[in-house]
């Protein structure tokens, strides 16, 4: 998976299932010992009780990596939930059972005290995920395409193959453009020949040359639609990557990845043209 696809609420969850793992080492409780008596005995963590280890520390974990996981396959379901919806329902139950668990001890040690406050960080940032903007956004920024350190005599920096802007290479897998032999001239036209040649018409009746392909960049993640209609996506188009949008299709773009698969992005907003 990509880690460019992850967001700042996947971030949050990463870091508070890795706290979480760690509270489950320490104390479940207290011990009040006497002067002079060894009590080391009686100290417990998460691993000696499989009840709290299951319902809470590992119920926790197993919430976040599903929360993570969806984004390597969105759209897969459990039981009628998406992945990352189930993953927050685990996380939502491990903060309920942590809560009562907490509640109920006389003397909480440093276990329950930090797995509290993990499990807490752990479903906000799980359930608020989709929800608050701020989380939204993407760990990490998409970093412009390098530009060459010394161009050529007569050559405009930033333009050539694989560069937002440039003119589109020449060949297989690129719509609108014809596969020249090496050497070979294209003859120009006279006006009159121009005049008499109709324009063919592009589907769905737009006349040719109306959309321009395009390199563009998705804020966060968003899937890649089949263009046969299929409601589960292809792919999975994930930010600091360029893409080439090569047709326009209702609200939505035609793209192409990098393998040459093609599909429809239906959600275009916020995308960062190159």
């Amino acid at each position: 998976m990509n880690i460019r696809s992850l967001t700042r609420g996947d971030g949050v969850v990463i870091g508070a299932a890795v706290v979480l793992f760690i509270a489950s080492f320490l104390d479940l409780f207290g011990v009040d010992c006497p002067k002079g008596i060894d009590c080391s005995g009686y100290s417990s963590n998460a691993w000696d009780s499989l009840s709290l280890l299951m319902s809470i520390y590992l119920a926790g974990i197993i919430g976040a990596a599903l929360v993570i996981v969806s984004r390597a396959m969105p759209g897969r379901k459990v039981a009628g939930l998406d992945i990352a919806q189930f993953g927050a329902a685990f996380t939502v139950f491990a903060l309920w059972t942590m809560f009562w668990t907490i509640i109920d001890a006389s003397n909480a040690g440093a276990g329950l005290i930090l797995g509290l406050l993990a499990t807490i960080v752990l479903a906000a940032g799980a359930v608020g995920a989709p929800l608050v903007p701020a989380l939204k956004a993407p760990l990490m920024g998409a970093p412009r395409p390098a530009q060459p350190a010394q161009p050529q005599f007569g050559a405009q920096p930033g333009q050539g193959y694989g560069y937002p802007g440039a003119p589109q290479p020449q060949g297989y897998g690129y719509p609108g453009v014809q596969q020249q032999p090496y050497g070979a001239h294209q003859a120009q036209p006279d006006a009159a020949a121009q005049q008499a040649a109709p324009q063919a018409p592009q589907a769905g009746g737009a006349p040719a040359g109306d959309f321009t392909p395009f390199w563009f960049a998705v804020p966060v993640a968003r899937p890649l639609y089949g263009e046969d209609g299929a409601p589960t996506p292809i792919a999975e188009l994930a930010p600091g990557t360029w893409y080439l949008a090569v047709e326009q299709r209702g609200s939505g773009l035609i793209a192409q990845t990098q393998d040459g698969r093609r599909g429809v992005l239906q959600d275009t907003t916020g995308i960062q043209r190159g």
